[in-house]
């Protein structure tokens, strides 16, 4: 029998807290069990293991990261929206950086497509197309922004910029800059992708 109150989702989020507080890796259906103070077969009728549960709580996280995304770009272009794209993703990553780690995630492909993340994808693309780029650059400058934005806000999470200056606000404008500047003057594709 189901505990009143408990449903996937209401465990998604809970999971979604948890991660959050101690880190996404550390989130079970045993530490939410606890958290809950049931027994953990009593989670089971609601989630199927950790994996199901890690990846509710993922697809909570596309979620949460689309819905701002959608927000902050709305009525925004170029540069504007460049920027607002990715501080989305930066002031998430440091709100939820449980969640954050969450929406990293490898997803099934059904599962995947099914998910927030292909709502990312088209508002990144909506993004690029302001910029004049068409196929196969907008992939190309997809990968580019998505590898910037996670490996800065990684390493920022990490403290990897805490022990020297500029400020990492100051370092962050910069990138945007001469990301803005890269878009608006992407490169002809070299004739050896090699170099």
């Amino acid at each position: 029998m189901a505990r009143a109150g408990l449903t996937p989702e209401r465990l998604a989020e809970a999971g979604a807290e948890l991660a959050d507080e101690v880190g996404f890796e550390q989130v079970t259906v045993s530490a939410l069990a606890r958290r809950f103070d049931v027994k953990v077969a009593s989670l089971y009728s609601h989630v199927r293991n950790s994996h199901d549960l890690k990846t509710r709580i993922a697809l909570l996280a596309l979620t949460e990261m689309a819905d701002r995304a959608a927000e902050a770009l709305a009525g925004r272009a170029g540069k504007d929206a460049l920027a607002a794209l990715a501080n989305v993703y930066r002031d998430y990553a440091r709100e939820h950086p449980g969640r954050y780690s969450a929406a990293q995630l490898r997803l099934d492909p059904q599962t995947a497509a099914a998910s927030a993340g292909v709502r990312h994808a088209q508002m990144t693309r909506a993004l690029l197309r302001g910029y004049d780029l068409t196929e196969p650059d907008q992939t190309h400058a997809v990968r580019l922004l998505g590898s910037v934005f996670h490996g800065y806000v990684s390493l920022e999470l990490g403290g990897g910029f805490s022990h020297s200056a500029p400020d990492t606000e100051e370092t962050w404008a910069r990138i945007l800059g001469a990301l803005d500047t890269l878009l608006r003057n992407w490169p002809v594709a070299p004739t050896d992708p090699r170099g």
